[in-house]
């Protein structure tokens, strides 16, 4: 089969397309026939081994060879044990842990997938599950007079946070580069920041509710952007934010009322299906920016990884 494989960490350079071994797949795990899988800030910081927290289980050189996690496709076989797919049923989800999305055939845990709805195409399925969870449990709280922030607003977890909070009925404040801000109007913000102009910590009303996908400020200006009573949410970022947030943060914020933590998430079809529903339902609109071909890849990497896309980035290997 196709596949897009690396064998060190690196630039765009150190990815290639070659020809492999098919998977099998063992006792609980699926074999997937991709469809479609959609880019995340993940995939692009795996290809780079940056931020350090990237090289989990691959210190010096990535454990696994193929990226790309949230795949949509068909069944092809199933390993023993496996009870809730067979093969032919259409499925999707988050392979964080085995990736190999970016290529023709995938393994996955049982546990990973989820039946795919009839009312979405492949594409749009793969795009819900790894953003979907962030979106979903980063928003979580969000409630009718409340206002909410989301730093990366315009990116595939940005676009969905910010619908969730205005269906929640919050004030919703969207942050990201100066050629996205009329996009995450059309999400629905009530207002909207260009971080490469503004400061969003400073010399505004406070925030409720922060969701940051991309931190990389002091603590304390996160702080000084809430309101008493106030809570912090950071989804990614560099090393250096994530630990100031763990460590410097939580005391900071304890001692003024403010609450400010790493988001944990929770991984799973329990996780972004209530997303998916509400998509199926057309209460949640997915927005697909671009679709690139395997060959492709690196153009999609890049496009995710450098800014630029606006919603999700979508692979299609056949």
């Amino acid at each position: 089969m196709k596949a897009v494989v690396y064998e060190r960490y690196g630039g765009l350079d150190v990815l290639r397309v070659e020809d492999v071994s098919m998977p099998s797949p063992a006792a609980g795990q699926v074999l997937v026939k991709v469809e479609a899988t959609s880019v995340n800030l993940s995939d692009w910081e795996g290809l780079r081994g940056s931020p350090f927290y990237a090289r989990v289980g691959g210190l010096r050189a990535p454990r696994r060879p193929i990226l790309g996690s949230d795949i949509a496709g068909w069944v092809e076989a199933v390993g023993t044990g496996v009870t809730r797919f067979q093969p032919g049923d259409e499925v999707f989800g988050d392979n964080l842990m085995l990736k190999g999305g970016f290529a023709q055939y995938a393994v996955a845990p049982e546990s990973a997938l989820a039946v795919k709805p009839a009312g979405l195409t492949f594409a749009e399925a793969s795009t819900i599950p790894q953003a979907g969870a962030i979106a979903v449990q980063g928003t979580a709280g969000a409630a009718d007079g409340h206002r909410v922030l989301i730093n990366g607003g315009g990116g595939g977890t940005g676009s969905f946070a910010i619908q969730l909070a205005k269906r929640l009925g919050a004030h919703v404040t969207a942050v990201d580069n100066g050629r996205k801000l009329e996009f995450m109007r059309s999400l629905g913000a009530d207002a909207v920041i260009d971080y490469q102009r503004d400061d969003f910590t400073r010399d505004r009303e406070p925030y409720d509710l922060i969701l940051d996908l991309v931190a990389h400020r002091s603590v304390f200006a996160y702080r000084r952007a809430l309101a008493p009573g106030g809570r912090y949410r950071c989804a990614g970022g560099s090393v250096r934010a994530l630990l100031r947030v763990l460590t410097i943060g939580a005391m900071a914020g304890r001692v003024t009322r403010r609450r400010l933590g790493v988001l944990v998430v929770k991984e799973g079809p329990s996780h972004f299906e209530p997303l998916t529903r509400l998509c199926v339902a057309g209460d949640v609109g997915i927005h697909i920016d671009r679709s690139f071909v395997l060959d492709q890849v690196p153009q999609a990497l890049a496009h995710v990884g450098e800014g630029r896309a606006l919603g999700k980035v979508v692979v299609t290997p056949h």
